[in-house]
């Protein structure tokens, strides 16, 4: 299978399970609100960002052995592939007992990063967070299997297999919600069906790759485990620094506003969670051709793709931000009422970090399918460390604002540093380039954006559904049209527009 191919495979299916999802989600948690508290609603938020932060210990090694694997599946080598799944499975069996041991310890002291939890009891917080680790810890004694599926291009396997199981969790829990108006059967209704989830996984892969049964398994040599470890330890300080910059701000919400508040982020989070996993399913379907890529053709071949995927990822990120400024705050009035509205000025820094996270996807995506994780190793725990410190100082003296400043600025930081980091390590290059055209994209961006915001005051001051369709649709017209006419001539665009033509041609001929 050609790598355009399965990218265009790992993208339909990836549409797909992403409309499932968001769909089975916002029904969720519009009945969630209804039905439970917004403590609880805060709860739910703050635990998933918890146990995120102790998957911290996954340290790295999975995307360092996917980075390993691309070779050996690209050659078909099976024996290869057997050793460093071997290694894989060893790896993230202590990894999971690793996070039960963490997360065991940090359950006393629940209550210190909870303020204001209502009548939530200390007792009932502590249940609800064994439950949340059990489904974290669990997850590592299947999810190293995934490693051969994405590096053999067929990531549509994990994406309908997470599809099936979202949808069927949900239906559960809203019948559970409604019913029962407990938010212990929630949990535990989530938690049955993932372990249902996982015992097939693993009967699956088992049947679908039948050798990483065999019990000869050749060692790697020391040069091929020492790389893995060597990618590991770089990529150990890449995921502290991105966990602290990431998964932080739930914390310090709940911690130093109020967990009820972590509830009302939550809802925009989702939102643009929605549109950014959209987004993100074509570029993260793209990682493992990319590496084959790498694995297979020269620096110039691989600089003129990284182009056409970094000018795509400018136009669709900028028409999702463009989308977001205008219409999030009111379909969240429309959607649950004023209030549940976030201030204007904070909804404002985290669509510009939404932004610039456009750039990030990409160097980070081509960092990872080059495997090129020690030149900045050191650059997340800076930016982990802005975050922390700027959003615990700001927060005390400016609120929530503060927080997201912290937020925004520590983002910033990668956006300067890892394209020069890239374009030396990856193409011999200046990335003077780079940071020209971003400039370009962000005044195009801003300058719709700003008209877009006016139009939507003048043409459709009334909240409704039909006014917020409508503006969709100019959005979609006026962002589109402007990109289309400034950069039709650029052979980034000329590739896309010549990829798209073809499947259209194919298509009609079938």
């Amino acid at each position: 299978m050609g790598r355009v191919k399965a990218a265009a495979i790992n993208i339909t299916f990836g549409y797909i399970g992403t409309f499932a999802t968001a769909i089975m989600s916002f029904i969720l948690r519009t009945i969630f609100i209804r039905n439970l508290s917004a403590e609880l609603l805060g709860v739910n938020d703050l635990y998933t960002n918890i146990l995120s932060l102790l998957s911290m210990a996954e340290l790295g090694i999975g995307t360092a052995l996917n980075f390993s694997l691309y070779v050996p599946v690209a050659r078909g080598d099976k024996e290869k592939i057997k050793s460093y799944m071997q290694l894989y499975r060893r790896a993230y069996y202590a990894i999971a007992m690793i996070i039960a041991v963490i997360g065991l310890a940090l359950a006393p002291f629940l209550k210190y990063l909870i303020k204001d939890p209502g009548n939530i009891t200390t007792r009932d917080l502590t249940i609800y967070y064994l439950i949340f680790l059990f489904n974290t810890v669990t997850s590592y004694f299947v999810a190293y299997k995934y490693s051969l599926v994405n590096a053999e291009q067929k990531n549509y396997i994990q994406t309908n297999v997470n599809t099936v199981t979202k949808i069927i969790t949900v239906l559960f829990q809203i019948g559970v919600v409604v019913v029962t108006k407990n938010f212990y059967f929630y949990l535990l209704t989530d938690a049955a069906v993932q372990l249902l989830q996982k015992i097939f996984v693993n009967y699956y892969l088992n049947r679908l790759y039948p050798y990483l049964r065999e019990k000869k398994v050749e060692r790697l040599t020391k040069q091929e485990s020492g790389e893995v470890w060597t990618k590991t330890r770089a990529l150990l300080l890449h995921k502290v620094g991105d966990v602290a910059r990431l998964q932080t701000s739930s914390l310090m919400i709940s911690a130093l506003i109020s967990v009820s508040i972590t509830g009302v982020v939550s809802n925009y989070n989702l939102i643009i969670n929605t549109v950014s996993n959209f987004v993100n399913t074509i570029f993260n379907s793209v990682i493992s051709s990319f590496g084959n890529l790498i694995a297979t053709e020269t620096k110039e071949k691989q600089f003129e793709m990284f182009q056409i995927y970094r000018f795509f990822a400018a136009w669709v990120y900028g028409y999702a931000a463009t989308g977001f400024f205008v219409l999030i705050t009111p379909v969240v009035r429309i959607w649950l009422g004023d209030s549940w509205v976030l201030p204007g000025s904070v909804v404002f820094l985290i669509l510009a970090d939404f932004y610039f996270k456009g750039d990030r996807v990409v160097l980070s995506n081509y960092k990872t399918a080059a495997g090129v994780f020690e030149p900045d190793k050191y650059l997340t725990l800076v930016q982990g460390a802005v975050n922390i410190v700027l959003g615990i100082v700001l927060a005390q003296l400016i609120g929530l604002e503060g927080i997201y400043i912290g937020t925004l600025v520590s983002g910033l930081i990668a956006n300067i540093a890892k394209p020069v980091i890239i374009y030396r390590y990856c193409f011999d290059r200046s990335a003077l380039s780079y940071f020209a055209d971003t400039v370009k994209h962000l005044l195009t961006v801003a300058a719709v954006t700003l008209l877009c915001m006016a139009l939507r005051v003048w043409l459709i001051p009334q909240n409704s559904l039909l006014a917020a369709v409508g503006m969709a649709i100019l959005i979609t017209v006026l962002f589109n049209g402007t990109f289309f006419l400034l950069y039709r001539g650029t052979p980034e665009f000329q590739y896309l527009y010549r990829l798209v033509r073809g499947k259209v041609r194919k298509s009609g001929r079938a």
